[in-house]
């Protein structure tokens, strides 16, 4: 099956247009036509079935047949993340992340982050490619770049978790977590967090955890969260 994106439609639309971009991809590359069936999705949960009434290369027209709507996940998971130095370990992040089922990313700013600056048209386009590849209906909430101290102040909830690389008390991943439960889990930069930030989060709340006796990369950790998250859900 092959699932398109249309983030601003519902069941009040009886016909729309796709971009040039997919009309070109559904009639050039696809070579679908007129009275085909294709599946879109708004990224809210919602699975359309459609019918091409015109495959017009520079602006695809179909209906909508019927709609399904998708059960929501019984918990959420919210990863804070330190972009990595190279671009493109951070995308295959959101990319892995999204197939395996995450609700919402933020970027965080961090003591040692080594990249400061994002582009998040980029990084969206991502979420959506990986949405659709999955064939998946939600699309991850992706926020804007925040400073750590920010984060927190910000950040509700009551399972609030920090994997670090420094010494002390900590409890393995897997033994933190409850099924069904919403959690939140800051994974640092390449140089992981500082003490300093380490001690604020704790203030905060924010309860340490191991991810195994390995160092991982940025990328690596929180991909084996987001999968530990995954497994005890499923």
């Amino acid at each position: 099956m092959q699932l398109f994106y249309n983030p601003s439609l519902d069941n009040s639309f009886k016909q729309f247009y796709f971009t040039a971009e997919e009309s070109k991809h559904i009639v050039k590359v696809l070579r679908k036509k007129a009275g085909d069936i294709l599946y879109i999705t708004n990224g809210k949960g919602v699975l359309f079935e459609a019918e091409i009434i015109t495959a017009d290369i520079k602006k695809c027209k179909a209906q909508l047949i019927s709609e399904d709507k998708t059960i929501p996940k019984s918990y959420s998971l919210h990863l804070a993340v330190a972009p990595t130095k190279m671009n493109d370990r951070f995308e295959w992040f959101l990319e892995k992340a999204t197939e395996i089922g995450i609700s919402e990313i933020t970027p965080i700013l961090c003591e040692h982050s080594e990249r400061k600056i994002i582009k998040p048209e980029r990084l969206e386009k991502v979420l959506q490619s990986a949405m659709k590849q999955s064939l998946q209906t939600v699309l991850p909430k992706l926020n804007p770049l925040v400073t750590f101290d920010k984060f927190l102040e910000q950040t509700k909830g009551n399972l609030k978790l920090i994997a670090h690389c420094e010494k002390g008390e900590k409890v393995e991943l897997k033994r933190r977590l409850q099924a069904d439960k919403d959690v939140v889990i800051l994974i640092g930069p390449e140089g992981d967090f500082s003490k300093k930030e380490i001690k604020q989060a704790i203030e905060s709340n924010f309860s340490p955890v191991s991810l195994g006796r390995n160092r991982l990369r940025t990328e690596t950790a929180a991909i084996y969260a987001c999968t530990v998250v995954s497994i005890l859900n499923n």
